[in-house]
């Protein structure tokens, strides 16, 4: 899960059809940090306009004040709306390519564990999972590893298409042809144009709902390895040293965590030390 770039923010029409005041803005930032932990910085006014009118048109309210009384009564599904129309997913298929072949040699070195645990713990769009998967195949040179990846996502919307595992032609540009030929299968008729990962990778994958702000998280370890990428920049400190706090008792003694290209765990130097670049292994085992 990443937060959408600034990009959006110079699109504001001139005319706004609701009044957002600033009080509206503030009370939109703490009710998204309440609820997701989400730090919405003071320059993304424009962007909370503009993704949440359409929530507005959506349930029939005319302001802003009265959606946001209908939110904080506690409506699940409006607070699932909310918080997917908040966020967007930017990922790609082997993002940050230098981490791959250090996880493939992490878990050949375990090859004799009757299961490979591994966490993406935001998957998004599934690429970033699918990815895992692959290497997985290439590390066990099987497209049935003894390898189970849990995948999980705030965003209910990105993982119904995880779920579905179909990209479009441009998501997999950067995908070389011998991968596509191996991992992937042709649209044909009405998906002409796109292709779907082989059931062999979704096989190994179970998508799941969660948010990593909530108290407990249902789900057991120990992971050999959890990734946590590109989403703790958009938490404060406090809000990253307490997942990170609750990553420790679910990776396995030697396992990794690995992190986005600019986040950075030094806060967290007790839970976690560095092992190589954007790499960590548990401060204490």
């Amino acid at each position: 899960m990443e937060l959408i770039t600034d990009i959006e923010e110079n699109s504001e029409s001139k005319t706004r059809e609701y009044t957002f005041t600033q009080a509206d803005f503030e009370r939109v930032r703490k009710l998204i940090y309440k609820h997701a932990g989400i730090s919405l910085s003071t320059g993304k006014q424009n962007m909370v306009y503009s993704r949440l009118a359409r929530r507005l048109r959506a349930t029939g309210f005319d302001n802003f004040d009265e959606y946001l009384d209908y939110l904080e009564r506690e409506n699940p599904e409006e607070w699932e709306a909310f918080t997917n129309a908040l966020t967007t997913n930017l990922t790609a298929f082997f993002r940050e390519q230098h981490h791959f072949p250090i996880l493939e040699k992490h878990i050949v070195q375990r090859k004799n564990q009757n299961k490979i645990q591994l966490w993406c713990s935001a998957s998004s769009t599934g690429e970033e999972p699918y990815s895992i998967a692959m290497a997985m195949i290439q590390a066990f040179k099987s497209f049935t590893p003894p390898v189970h990846i849990l995948a999980t996502d705030l965003d209910t919307d990105v993982l119904a298409k995880a779920q579905m595992g179909i990209y479009p032609q441009e998501k997999l540009e950067k995908i070389s042809k011998e991968k596509l030929k191996q991992f992937f299968l042709r649209g044909k008729g009405s998906h002409a144009g796109s292709a779907r990962v082989r059931p062999e990778l979704r096989n190994m994958i179970t998508f799941r709902q969660l948010n990593l702000l909530d108290e407990k998280w249902l789900i057991r370890g120990p992971f050999d390895a959890i990734f946590c990428r590109n989403v703790m920049i958009y938490f404060d400190k406090q809000t990253q040293y307490k997942i990170l706090k609750k990553f420790v008792p679910l990776l396995a003694s030697d396992g990794l965590l690995f992190a986005g290209h600019s986040e950075s765990f030094q806060h967290a130097n007790d839970l976690f030390k560095l092992r190589e670049k954007t790499v960590y292994e548990l401060a204490i085992r």
